[in-house]
């Protein structure tokens, strides 16, 4: 028997470990190659640490060179939170693309010169800096696809998304919204690490047709697979049974921990050859680390002090690192650092990156480093490092405050505002947040510090799911600030504004509206900032105050706003106090709205311009100027989509989904409510008008108990921010569906708390809803008195507002009072008039519900067929729009008159079974014309996500699975013409 001498740290045997083997993940890289073989697809790679998910990239890189060629762009993120916004990205641009430039032709790109100051003498000027930090965030959005785009990738790598900031994951979600054609996405994460909430989670939740889908889950290696990758390593000689099994049972098959370990049993000399077989010198007496973290500090401790010195530096870097700074921050001379780098370069902990800076092997031996260093050690290296890096250019704020905080240097303050400021315009609200908290919570920062940090949060917090107990701290040092303050009115001012705004988040609306009426006469010296505050008092906030001092403040505003200069924020202030004028119920909000502009050529003013026509459109639909919201939102639509600025596209998307519910236009919308109300909490207001949407459906379809679930979520959400957050609707249709149960007294309870709301602040353009159901219930409880008291007050609150919806609501409010006070020819007559004034918005499921009434009034005044006829015409009506459950009631009362209850098609929507929708039709002949869908929605003015509905129940109905397929089918069956 011959033996091997074993191997010994340093040894040559030592140097004869290799890389492993490709094992166990040749179906993975089987059907990651199909994937990418027709973009675009997006592929998820998910797994814990170790499992292999960088080699399955690396090897797709590798057998697909000569497919892919220059077109793969590869980006790692850091594992750290505090890095760089949108680093990942903008690194793996200048690693793949060093000294190629973009064509900077787009006035867009201008946005990118804070991420790319080398390409400053090609790149147009910057922008104009916006109001709205995420329609900022989206126009740099825009910018970094088209210089994807330009570079010409065909294949976007990201690693590590798990350590991604927030900016980052909202820019691949940017890219999958647009479905770019040829650009893929492959993305490597570990599922155990993504915090609750993340945007990551999202990215494998849409699923787009017209996108290859593909999820990898990579599991542990098989016993097989272990042997395999065990012994590629050991010059392709097999391992013995045992060394296999105990191997197996100690890395539960992760292929680094594997690797690690065989590694490290060659350091310590445990492993001999022996009968052509690799086995363990001493089985019995290992004690083996279950964890990586263990391995690396036993690797790391037979180290000399130099190595170990410059890899507890590297993990202080916490990322890719020059030389030089690695020898700043490690306090060593140079000539002792590269010796050292390459020691632990041979040792298999540190690589070079293709800039050739040194990193780690992985990113779990860096921490494990880091982990383990004494925090005296750590401290020093901060404090080195961000004296190092000060002054460089472009600074990396966010390493710098993370450095100088570690170091315990106030230095780092400063760098965190403004690695704040470069967060919030990126669109990485919860970076943001988590480096306001940080700072906040110095007992010693000034109170103007403060405040500017607090202002900071305004912006990024109210964008943050669970930021609540942020901004609560925020709430608690701005009060402290406060009372311990000495400093002028002013610089109270500049406190108490955002103390009051952030006090709006947590629903303490009066201490709110205090401490804005506190500062906004001492904010003069910014008239930009002090007319802010003044709109935002008048908004009619939830509160003591009524709409007369609301109005005053607008006043006031617009007398300020007159000294404002910049163009951006004059066309801000103006949309802004035109929406709460028509909040309030003010009709001189229209006069208002038309200073605005019909368009705007600058990115900023049209994302502005885009806003303000949203919030008008909503407002126009409050009033029951249907037409004119639907221009109005139209408009919006159109712009958002021109400046990239996704967010406000969904809201406005949610509005729509609104007034298409109140005009009749149902065709696609269950599901587009769907596609809708599939969002995080952050965008709240877009998953509430969906929600809202569905549970109105649901109530007219039949699915009642849905829909009574989902109006009692809405009317107990979190306190709104203003009166137009407040849910008046559903408690509206909640009432409706507990009174049809006869819980007269929960019918009335889900009505009080709007209603109380309006009737103090006077706003009754928003009693439309409420105060019909609210009257009936107050009828059906025998209160006549307060009902008819309630009307009275309506008609007096919507006097002279040329309102028309919350005067076809006062119509059949008093109709209402005619059936109670035993008129039924009365009532039958004012529900008539009722029915046509519903009818002129329109609003046909609430001019058919007034003929429903008008009915039962002329069967109660012995008309008995005037009823049937009308009655007929309801239940018809109904049928046609597909409000099942109204038609039924509507032919039960049919047949209790004698009536004849079978339903007949009368008009207007129906349904088409298997045959194509005239809607479907002009839809499908578009396709077979070459049309995207974006293109089909501009041209025939329907959102994109009504024609994606409508293009996949036409799909659906021919029994196609691609446009293509759609496109032959429909022509050959002479369902549209190819000319």
């Amino acid at each position: 028997m011959v033996i091997r001498p074993s191997a010994v740290p340093g040894s040559e045997a030592e140097a004869a470990l290799v890389t492993p083997a490709f094992v166990g993940r040749e179906g993975d890289l089987t059907r990651l190659s199909g994937a990418l073989a027709g973009p675009p697809a997006v592929v998820l790679i998910e797994g814990e640490a170790g499992i292999g998910k960088t080699r399955l990239v690396q090897e797709l890189l590798t057998v697909q060179t000569s497919s892919l060629g220059g077109q793969v762009l590869v980006s790692t993120c850091p594992p750290y939170r505090d890095s760089l916004t949108l680093g990942p990205i903008v690194d793996g641009i200048r690693q793949r693309h060093r000294g190629t430039v973009p064509t900077a032709t787009n006035p867009l790109l201008g946005a990118l010169r804070p991420l790319f100051p080398e390409w400053h003498t090609v790149l147009p000027p910057a922008p104009d800096p916006l109001v709205d930090a995420t329609a900022a965030r989206h126009r740099l959005f825009s910018a970094l696809a088209e210089v994807l785009e330009a570079l010409g990738t065909r294949v976007l790598v990201v690693e590590d998304a798990h350590w991604a900031d927030e900016a980052t994951l909202g820019f691949l979600l940017f890219l999958t919204s647009r479905a770019r054609q040829g650009l893929s996405l492959v993305v490597t994460y570990r599922p155990e690490e993504v915090p609750a909430g993340s945007l990551l989670l999202r990215l494998g939740a849409r699923h787009r047709p017209d996108v290859t889908h593909l999820r990898l889950n990579l599991a542990p290696l098989d016993a097989a697979d272990t042997a395999t990758l065990v012994s590629s390593m050991l010059d392709g000689d097999p391992v013995s049974a045992d060394l296999l099994s105990h191997l197996h049972e100690l890395t539960a098959g992760i292929p680094l921990v594997l690797e690690e370990s065989v590694r490290l049993l060659r350091q310590r000399g445990d492993l001999q050859r022996r009968d052509g077989r690799w086995v363990r010198r001493t089985l019995e007496d290992l004690s083996a680390p279950p964890t990586v973290r263990d391995l690396v500090l036993e690797r790391t401790g037979r180290l000399d002090p130099d190595v170990r010195q410059v890899l507890t530096a590297v993990a202080v870097l916490a990322g890719p690192a020059e030389e030089g700074l690695v020898a700043a921050a490690a306090g060593l001379p140079r000539a002792r650092v590269g010796p050292a780098l390459a020691r632990a370069e041979r040792a298999g902990l540190l690589e070079n990156d293709p800039r050739g800076r040194v990193r780690f092997h992985h990113a779990l031996i860096g921490r494990a480093i880091y982990e383990a260093a004494p925090t005296p050690e750590l401290t020093g290296m901060h404090l080195r490092a961000a004296r190092a890096l000060q002054g460089t250019h472009p600074e990396p704020v966010a390493q710098l405050a993370r450095h100088f905080r570690a170091a315990g240097s106030p230095d780092w303050v400063g760098y965190a505002e403004r690695a704040t400021d470069v967060a919030i315009t990126s669109g990485d609200h919860r970076g943001a947040v988590a480096l306001i908290d940080d700072a906040l919570g110095d007992p010693d920062l000034p109170a103007t510090t403060r405040a500017r940090l607090a202002r900071r949060l305004l912006v990024a917090g109210t964008r943050t799911q669970g930021a609540g107990e942020v901004i609560q701290r925020a709430v608690d040092a701005l009060t402290d600030a406060l009372a311990t303050a000495t400093s002028s009115p002013a610089e109270r001012a500049e406190v108490r504004n955002p103390l009051g705004r952030l006090l709006l988040q947590l629903g303490r609306f009066d201490e709110a509206h205090d401490h804005l009426a506190a500062a906004a006469p001492h904010l003069v010296h910014d008239p930009a900032e002090a007319a802010r505050v003044m709109t935002y008092l008048g908004y009619p906030l939830p509160g003591r105050h009524p709409a007369a001092e609301h109005r005053s403040w607008l006043d006031r505003a617009a007398r300020i706003s007159a000294e404002v200069t910049s163009p951006v924020a004059r066309l801000d202030l103006t949309a802004d106090r035109a929406a709460a004028l028509l909040t309030l119920g003010d009709p001189t909000g229209w006069e208002v709205a038309a200073e605005l502009p019909d368009t705007a050529e600058a990115v900023d003013e049209a994302s502005t311009l885009a806003r303000a026509l949203a919030n008008l459109g909503y407002c126009a639909t409050l009033w029951g100027r249907y037409p004119d919201a639907q221009r109005r939102l139209d408009r919006a639509a159109t712009l958002a989509d021109s400046v990239g600025h996704t967010r406000l596209r969904a809201q406005v998307a949610a509005m729509q989904l609104h007034l298409d519910w109140l005009t009749g236009r149902w065709d696609g919308l269950p599901e587009r409510a769907e596609q809708l109300g599939d969002v995080d909490e952050d965008n709240r207001r877009d998953r509430l008008e969906a929600v809202l949407v569905t549970a109105l459906l649901e109530a007219a379809t039949g699915t009642r108990a849905r829909a009574v679930h989902r109006l009692r979520e809405l009317t107990e959400a979190q306190p709104p921010i203003n009166i137009a957050d407040l849910p008046p609707t559903a408690a509206a249709a909640l009432s409706d569906l507990l009174l049809a149960d006869d819980r007269v007294e929960d019918a009335l309870t889900a009505t009080a708390e709007p209603m109380e709301t309006i009737q103090r602040k006077g706003t009754w353009v928003w009693a439309t809803d409420v105060a019909r159901a609210r009257v009936e219930a107050l009828i059906t409880s025998g209160d006549l008195h307060q009902a008819t008291d309630l009307v009275d007050q309506f008609a007096t609150g919507i006097a002279g507002r040329g309102a028309p919806a919350p005067q076809a609501a006062l119509l059949t409010c008093r109709a209402l009072l005619a059936r109670a006070g035993d008129s039924p020819t009365r009532a039958a007559e004012s529900f008539a008039r009722a029915a046509a004034a519903w009818d002129a918005l329109p609003r046909p499921v609430d001019a058919l519900l007034a003929r429903e009434q008008q009915a039962a009034c002329l069967a109660a005044d012995g008309r008995r067929e005037q009823a049937i006829e009308l009655l007929t015409g309801v239940r018809d009506g109904f049928t046609s729009l597909g409000a099942g459950s109204f038609a039924r009631r509507a032919g039960a009362r049919l047949r209790e008159l004698g009536g004849d209850a079978s339903a007949r098609w009368r008009g207007g929507r129906r349904g088409y079974g298997n045959a194509l929708s005239p809607r479907e039709t002009e839809v499908v002949h578009l396709v077979v014309a070459g049309r995207t869908n974006r293109e089909i929605a501009r041209a025939l003015s329907r959102s994109p996500n009504t024609v994606a509905t409508q293009l996949s129940s036409a799909m659906r109905k021919l029994q196609v699975s691609s446009r293509t397929e759609l496109a032959v089918r429909a022509v050959a069956a002479g369902l549209v013409d190819d000319s």
